[in-house]
Parts: C-alpha cells; sequence; structure tokens
C-alpha cells in the first residue's frame, strides 16, 4: 500500500534514519570537498547529525513542526560555519513552514521545503548558479511544488532526483561563494560538496519511506 502521508512517529524515525546515513556519508563527503574546498565539511555534517541523532533519541514532540525545528537548531550548533548556518535554516525554515502539523504531506512539506530556502536565501544570499547547495535545493523545491497527487514514496523520488540534477550541473560552474570561491577555475569539474549533502538527504528520505511502504 502506497503511504500518502507520515504521522508524527514516522516522520520522528525518518529523520533518525537520515542522520544515521548521513553519519555513514562522512567519508564521500570529506573527498568532495577535499577537492574544492578545506575538506571539513564531512566531518561538520557527520558531527550535527549525530546530535541530531542523540537529541531526536531522547525527545517527544508536540508536531512535525517543533520536531523540524529541533533538526535545525542542533544542525546550527553544532556543525558550524557556513554549512551550520545553511543547513540548520533549511529544517529551521522547514519547520516554520510546517507549524504545528500533525503529519507531513506532499502538500505541507512542499511548503515546508519553499520556506526552508527562503530562509536560507534570506540569511546568507546565494542564489542558483553560485555552486553551492542552493543549486541541488532550488530544483527539489521547484519540483516539490509540481507533485500533485503522488504518494510520499513518489513525492520524494521526485524531489531526489531533482536535486541530483542539481548537483550533476554544478559540475560546470564556478564558485562564487563560501571557501571554495578561493578555488576559481580549479572548482570546475567538481560538484559542490554542500549540494551532495542536499542530495543525500532527499536521498535517505525517500529509502526511509519505501521502507515502510
Amino acid at each position: 500500500m502506497s503511504v500518502t502521508e507520515l504521522t508524527l512517529e514516522q516522520t520522528q524515525q525518518m529523520m533518525l534514519y537520515v542522520s544515521q546515513k548521513m553519519q555513514e556519508s562522512k567519508d564521500l563527503l570529506s573527498h568532495a570537498d577535499q577537492v574544492i574546498g578545506d575538506g571539513d565539511h564531512g566531518i561538520g555534517m557527520a558531527r550535527g547529525f549525530e546530535s541530531v541523532e542523540e537529541k531526536l533519541s531522547h525527545s517527544s514532540y508536540l508536531n512535525c513542526g517543533e520536531l523540524f525545528k529541533s533538526v535545525g537548531m542542533t544542525l546550527l550548533s553544532t556543525i558550524g560555519g557556513a554549512a551550520g548556518a545553511v543547513f540548520g535554516s533549511l529544517f529551521m525554515g522547514m519547520g516554520k513552514g510546517l507549524s504545528d502539523a500533525q503529519v507531513i504531506n506532499e502538500t505541507n512539506l512542499s511548503v515546508a521545503l519553499q520556506a526552508g530556502l527562503e530562509l536560507i536565501q534570506k540569511r546568507g544570499g546565494a542564489k542558483v548558479g553560485d555552486k553551492t547547495m542552493i543549486d541541488a535545493l532550488s530544483p527539489a523545491v521547484d519540483a516539490a511544488s509540481d507533485g500533485k497527487d503522488l504518494s510520499m514514496g513518489e513525492f520524494l523520488d521526485k524531489i531526489s532526483l531533482a536535486a541530483e540534477e542539481g548537483k550533476e550541473k554544478t559540475k560546470d560552474m564556478v564558485s562564487k561563494i563560501g571557501k571554495s570561491k578561493t578555488q576559481g577555475e580549479r572548482s570546475l569539474g567538481f560538484p559542490d560538496p554542500g549540494a551532495i549533502s542536499v542530495t543525500l538527504i532527499f536521498k535517505f528520505m525517500h529509502e526511509y519511506v519505501r521502507s515502510i511502504q
């Protein structure tokens, strides 16, 4: 049977799964950052999601908005640097978009992702083409707003594919913002580490939903 929405408990379990898988992705992300940055992206993301796992394992929430805000605040305070700010803002914005929702579905998750994108851009100023996580997130948000009458599995698959396509496009971009900006033309040919992280987050969300269908 296709899952059309996730309960609050399932949403918490999904984020626990994402947290565990992001920790397992530390070496992949660190390697991606070594070629165009300072190589610490994987370490920071793993540290942040380890803290999220710890937080979610010992907390209960009244609604999905509160849960995602908690994820965002934890990432903001534990990843550090620009990555902490943008990924913290993503989930804090999503939490604000979800408000007091008791379930997540394609409609409110689309709203939440849009709110997350807007908060990141408000705080950081990055735009599509700057070779950042925005290049994967923005297409995913567009795909989410266009997803109607889909199961959660189909919806998250659509978002994941859009993020993946956006991430691949960053290979043809020169970094215009952040630490990798100093690499200039040397950043050509390599995907942005933040865009890879966005792609992985959506991929792992999709994997969880697929596992409960």
